[in-house]
């Protein structure tokens, strides 16, 4: 018998800050607002699902 592994859809992404230029990792389902731990700028807002980005994703971080 062949067990199926389901993966999951969420990852992890490596964004760039607009204004300071800081590179973070962020959840790409966050709950919470996440700013940028330099300048404060706001990076995620929580949607209910995938989270909308406000800066530039440089990577997707696969698992």
């Amino acid at each position: 018998m062949t067990e199926i592994i389901d993966y999951p859809e969420s990852k992890f992404l490596k964004v760039k800050c607009k204004k300071c230029k800081n590179e973070q990792i962020v959840f790409d389902k966050a709950s919470m607002k996440v700013k940028c731990l330099v300048c404060g700028a706001v990076l995620a807002e929580p949607t209910g699902g995938n989270a909308d980005i406000k800066t530039t994703v440089m990577e997707v971080l696969d698992s």
